[in-house]
């Protein structure tokens, strides 16, 4: 999406950081600025720090890093479910 393009798969990026945020309760990405957001959302540096993510699935971290990815290697709406 930041590139112009938007489809199903920017959906699936969004879904993605939806749920990271109902588990831990803060985004995927942050930053001082919006500037620094949209860096570090370019550069997908995706982390689960221990803290809020030691009692959260193995399988539910890995759901959010395959929808929270590039578009070729992010999962379909199908393979989510």
């Amino acid at each position: 999406m930041l590139n112009g393009n938007y489809g199903l798969s920017t959906d699936i990026w969004s879904a993605g950081c939806i749920l990271y945020i109902m588990l831990c309760g803060y985004p995927p990405f942050n930053g001082d600025t919006d500037d620094e957001i949209l860096k570090n959302v370019q550069r997908g540096d995706l982390r689960f720090d221990v803290e809020e993510w030691s009692e959260i699935s193995k399988d539910a971290k890995d759901l959010i890093k395959r929808m929270i990815t590039k578009p070729e290697k992010r999962l379909t709406a199908q393979e989510a479910l």
